[in-house]
This record gives C-alpha cells, sequence and structure tokens, in this order.
C-alpha cells in the first residue's frame, strides 16, 4: 500500500462518511434512512454511487421535504438534463430549507419551464464554432474537447443543458468517436492548449481517460492539456490513487474544478483535491455567479479563502449564461462587479478570481470589473485605489 492510500484510508477511517455544517446539524449519510444499511465500502466505491443516483422524485422525498415547485420541477424535468443527484450530494442538502445553495443546484423547480426572450439553447454558440464532433475551436490557440454528455450530477444551471443529460448517442462508446477531433487538432499546429470538458470527463472510467489523453499528448504541439470537472465537489469518492497515478503521467496537466459554495468544501471534498495536489496537479476553481446561492461578496470571500486552503487556485467567476430556463439563477452584471470591488485589495491577490461574462452569440470570455482608470491623458493617468483614494501616475 502507498504512503498516499494509506493516509486516504486514514482519513476515511475517521471519518467514515462526508460531514459538513447545515442551518440545522451535522449530517451523515449513515444519519439518513435510506443509506443507514450502506457498507461503507460501497459509500467510497464511485460506481456504486453513480448506480444509486437520486433521479425519482420517491426517493428524493426520502432524503428532503419537497416544495411544491420542487415537485412540478421535476414532474417535467425529462428528457435531458433530468435530475440526477449522488447520494453523496444526497446528503448535504437541508433537509427542510429549500433555499439551501446545494439544495437549489441540484433539485430542478418549476422556473426552470420559464424561458426568457433573450435566452438561447446554445449561448456561447459552441456548436457553430465546432469544426469536428466533440469539438470547439474558437481561441486562436487553444481547443475544447468535450469528451461525454455524463455528469455524476446534473446541475440545474448548467451552460449546456442542450447536450448533457443521462441519455445514449449513436458514438456514445465508440473508441473511433473521437478520431476527427484528434486528427482537426493534429493539422493546425497553431493549437497549443486542448481542454477536455463535457459532461465530466472524469465520469469515464480511468482506461478510456487515459486513451485519450494518450492520443493528445502524442500531438507534438500540444504543450498544455486540462480537465474540467466537478467531480471533486459532486462525487470525491472518483478520485482514486489509480486515477490520480495515471494522471500523474501526462504532466503538465492542469485540473479545473466547479466549485460555487463554500459548504461544497467538505472533508471528502479535502481528500480528493489534496490527493490531485499532492501529486503535483495544480488545481484552479471555476464559479457561475448565482443569484440566492453566492451573489454576496461575504459568501465568495469565504469560498476563494476555503479554496486556497485546499490548494485550489480562484480563477474565473462567471455571469451565468443565457441559456433556456436559467433566468431564476442570474444577477445583474453590477452584482459580479461589487463582488469583485469587494475581493481586489481587501484579500489576498491569489484569492482574487477573474469576473467574465461570455459574449453571447460566441464572442468568448469577456472581463468585466471596477473601474480603476478614472482619466488618462498625454501619459498621465489618474487612478484609484481599492480604498477610493486617488494617485496619479507619469508614464
Amino acid at each position: 500500500m502507498s504512503n498516499l492510500q494509506a493516509v486516504e484510508n486514514q482519513k476515511l477511517q475517521q471519518e467514515s462518511s462526508p460531514v459538513v455544517r447545515t442551518s440545522k446539524r451535522q449530517r451523515d449519510y449513515q444519519q439518513i434512512a435510506l443509506y443507514k444499511d450502506v457498507n461503507p465500502l460501497d459509500w467510497e466505491d464511485w460506481h456504486w454511487q453513480i448506480k444509486n443516483r437520486i433521479c425519482t422524485k420517491d426517493v428524493l422525498t426520502q432524503v428532503i421535504t419537497l416544495t411544491p415547485d420542487e415537485e412540478k420541477g421535476i414532474d417535467k424535468a425529462k428528457g435531458r438534463l433530468s435530475m440526477s443527484i449522488t447520494p453523496y450530494w444526497g446528503t448535504l442538502l437541508d433537509p427542510e430549507d429549500a433555499g439551501c445553495p446545494l439544495r437549489r443546484q441540484a433539485v430542478p423547480v418549476i422556473q426552470e419551464s420559464i424561458i426568457a426572450p433573450h435566452e438561447m439553447t446554445d449561448p456561447c454558440a459552441e456548436d457553430r464554432d465546432s469544426p469536428a464532433p466533440h469539438l470547439v475551436h474558437r481561441y486562436p490557440d487553444r481547443v475544447l474537447l468535450l469528451a461525454t454528455e455524463h455528469c455524476a450530477m446534473y446541475c440545474r444551471h448548467c451552460t449546456r443543458r442542450r447536450l448533457v443529460g443521462d441519455h445514449e448517442t449513436k458514438d456514445a462508446n465508440s473508441p473511433s468517436r473521437f478520431d476527427a477531433a484528434i486528427e482537426y487538432i493534429k493539422s493546425d499546429r497553431k493549437i497549443r492548449d486542448v481542454l477536455i470538458s463535457g459532461g465530466d470527463p472524469l465520469i469515464l472510467e480511468d482506461e478510456e481517460i487515459e486513451s485519450l489523453l494518450q492520443k493528445i499528448r502524442a500531438i507534438s504541439h500540444v504543450e498544455f492539456l486540462r480537465l474540467g470537472t466537478r467531480v471533486p465537489v459532486t462525487l470525491p469518492q472518483r478520485i482514486t490513487e489509480k486515477l490520480v497515478n495515471m494522471l500523474k503521467k501526462y504532466s503538465p496537466l492542469w485540473v479545473s474544478i466547479h466549485f460555487n459554495h463554500p459548504k461544497e468544501i467538505t472533508k471528502r471534498c479535502k481528500i480528493a483535491c489534496d490527493m490531485l495536489a499532492e501529486a503535483g496537479i495544480p488545481l484552479g476553481s471555476q464559479s457561475v455567479l448565482l443569484k440566492g446561492i453566492n451573489d454576496r461578496p461575504y459568501i465568495m470571500k469565504k469560498l476563494v479563502h476555503e479554496l486556497l486552503q485546499i490548494r485550489v487556485r480562484p480563477y474565473y467567476i462567471y455571469q451565468c449564461d443565457p441559456v433556456r430556463g436559467t433566468q431564476h439563477f442570474r444577477t445583474p452584471v453590477a452584482v459580479g462587479i461589487n463582488i469583485m470591488e469587494k475581493l481586489r485589495g481587501h484579500t489576498s491577490g491569489y484569492a482574487v478570481p477573474t469576473y467574465v461574462i461570455d459574449g453571447p452569440g460566441g464572442g468568448g470570455k469577456i472581463p468585466v470589473g471596477p473601474n480603476y482608470i478614472l482619466s488618462q491623458a498625454k501619459g498621465k493617468y489618474v487612478l484609484r485605489n481599492y480604498k477610493g483614494k486617488i494617485y496619479t501616475y507619469l508614464e
């Protein structure tokens, strides 16, 4: 047994189940009747977690008390982006409070059926910028490879809800399904950076992930590989020693993790992030600004501080994309700018992400933030600092 596995086992023995603070009490999976007889070894098996996801109203009512809006939302959430919640995540939900930030991200509500006039099926125009199946090429030197349409849990604010869900596609398990994308990357020597996302690529089996990494790493002009995932948050059991040892072989490999709220950073989540960090894999966080979930400066500051403590660098805060059925999640842009105003200068620079709007229609990420340049003329800049004090810089 390796030292890494020994440390993991010791931690898991000390806390046989994930623990998180909620507004009510400390809870773990054995305190929920639905899971009280689950063997701890099964609970730690990511395949068991996937197989036993909460996908129906009848099962969810054994975990939380549903509101009428949630019941109607679940009834309508069929087909793509239907409800799917890992047992692990289910144990973190407040059973009585429908405003629980983790519950709102996972449980459908009837508001998802309301389509605002400006909302789009594909707000980032990824389909338009797809030169090969599963591939998006928007920026000159980097591409996005969509490795799967499946996730451990389906977040209700998902920007790829047109694609993502537990449904079958004709080439879902074909070993050749990425051939055209790989050939395209080979053909364009400007491409130096490949982001593998989905869905969630870590839902694939280790062998499938490695096969894809091998093919991309074999392309001489690809310098940089990234994985975009929410698995350490929604299914931390998936981060195994076997997976981590495999990922280490493809350095430099970076992992971008989707965190939205401090309550997501449980002890079990920290173990998963520790395993990745201790393997030398740099970790970054991408958050979506969500109304009533993380749109208060003190919540976002707590999130970025706790991310640094688990060695995850806050990277982006995204304005919630105008994807169909997500109007109830979106905040005014001014809310995001105010959060940046309360972070920049008020905390460590490493804790300050970049706030971006993905330009609707395929404009790409556009940084948005407070204005610190008050005026400029003939080499003279009038600036303000985070306290509002005025300074002049002469070129």
